[in-house]
């Protein structure tokens, strides 16, 4: 088994590397550690989990060598704030003996205070894309040093709306150029984006898209709505061994504030909510308070499914099941991280069972369903969005309004019926023409 040494790093590099408690490198880090030292454009294909952003800045941080120019060299473009942040620490923690300045701007902040930090002068500038438009609208941002373009989690980057905003960007950058791109899968939008911008990448595919990682050990049960879920999920925190840090993925932010608050009684403070309406600082808060153990759950929008690094997730669990197959990939690759062992559970209604069947053909492997346990109660309440639509037969019934004679035709008021004769002098000029007739039919 090779070492971090057979990779040729710089000594500065390995002491922080053996200080971080690595020995070997991941398969997915040993495979592109050369492609990309060569400089060619290069796209990476693995899942969650197996080490793909040492896979890029081992190679990048290799090569980066000392430097006063202002403007970046590198810039990573992450989809969210929390994979900014984290990409800045795993940064931080491998140059600790270099001189290397880094910084991760995003939305939801103070704009002028990463406009003045890009000012003071940057090696690598980790960034959302919207903030890094913003930031180059202004001009304090400038380009035309860039070396090195690396694009993480890319299709989960067009799955946040973002490809007009990544469009600009590569179309803004220098032509010369390397493009790095890693992402867990593949798809037509990522492939056209790759032809179009990148120059005859080598693909470095550890495995083939939609097989999960083998230490993940998956099961699921059928559920019939939302609250015997939820009861479900009460039962298994009380019962089941090992639920010592458990991540939740539901569909949206309701779903996951309303389970918040249904747990708050019996588990005050063992659980966490992130999803994109808390602000800045709570997002950041309730990953900590996960990662540290000061919480056991995590209850999560897809907004963390990608690229976070959460170490030694015992059980993720699918409340919902996404509609998006490969969804399902990444939201279990938060367990069974670094060759360790992990579970995924999945609640799957009647109305999910065609998501659950797509994700057994997408993997090609069938999930087994194990039996409610008796105590679980089954709660016959069912959700607004779980009720059936139903259309009232009686409107359908009501005979149609007829209309006759046309449909602006009315009766007209007894006030209404009144001739208009016009003024006095009106009136007096019929009384004269009416005693002129009669004169002459006298004659």
């Amino acid at each position: 088994m090779s070492t971090f040494n057979d990779l040729n790093l710089s000594k500065q590099l390995l002491r922080a590397i053996d200080e971080i408690g690595y020995t070997h490198p991941t398969p997915i880090q040993e495979k592109a550690f050369p492609v990309i030292s060569s400089g060619r454009d290069a796209v990476g294909i693995a899942q969650t989990g197996t080490g793909k952003t040492y896979a890029y800045l081992l190679p990048i941080l290799k090569q980066l060598t000392y430097s006063e120019q202002r403007q970046p060299r590198v810039v990573i473009l992450v989809p969210t704030r929390e994979l900014v942040a984290q990409v800045v620490g795993e940064i931080e923690k491998l140059a600790k003996f270099m001189s290397v300045r880094v910084y991760g701007v995003y939305g939801a902040s103070n704009i002028n205070t990463q406009k003045q930090k890009v000012y003071d002068g940057l090696d690598i500038l980790v960034a959302t894309p919207g903030r890094f438009i913003d930031l180059t609208l202004s001009r304090t941002l400038q380009l035309g040093s860039v070396k090195k373009l690396v694009i993480d989690e890319v299709d989960e980057m067009l799955n946040l709306g973002f490809r007009a905003q990544l469009t600009q960007i590569l179309d803004s950058l220098p032509t010369k150029r390397q493009n790095i791109l890693f992402s867990a899968t593949l798809n037509e939008d990522v492939e056209l984006m790759i032809s179009k911008y990148f120059n005859q990448p080598e693909y470095i595919e550890l495995i083939s898209r939609g097989t999960p990682l083998e230490k993940i050990l998956q099961y699921a049960y059928f559920v019939p709505n939302f609250y015997t879920k939820v009861n479900l999920l009460k039962w298994l925190l009380a019962h089941e061994k090992g639920f010592t840090k458990v991540l939740l993925f539901v569909k949206n932010k309701k779903i996951a504030d309303d389970i918040y608050e249904l747990l708050e009684e019996e588990f005050p403070t063992e659980t966490g909510v992130i999803h994109s309406n808390k602000s800045q600082p709570q997002r950041f808060a309730s990953v900590k308070y996960f990662d540290e153990g000061v919480h056991r759950l995590l209850i999560a929008t897809d907004i963390i499914a990608r690229g976070l690094d959460i170490p030694d997730v015992t059980h993720v669990i699918n409340f919902d099941i996404p509609k998006e197959p490969g969804a399902y990939i990444h939201r279990i690759g938060r367990t069974g991280r670094a060759d360790k062992a992990g579970i995924a559970m999945s609640f799957i209604s009647d109305v999910e069972k065609p998501s659950l069947a797509a994700i057994e053909s997408l993997m090609n492997k069938k999930i087994p369903i194990l039996k409610m346990p008796k105590d679980v109660e089954i709660d016959e309440t069912l959700t607004k969005d779980e009720m059936p639509v139903t259309r009232d037969k009686n409107l359908a019934k009501q005979k149609k309004i007829e209309v006759t004679g046309g449909g602006a035709f009315h009766e007209k008021k007894e006030k209404n019926k009144k001739v208009q004769l016009g003024g006095k002098r009106s009136q007096e000029k019929i009384r004269r023409l009416r005693e002129s007739y009669a004169k002459k039919r006298k004659f």
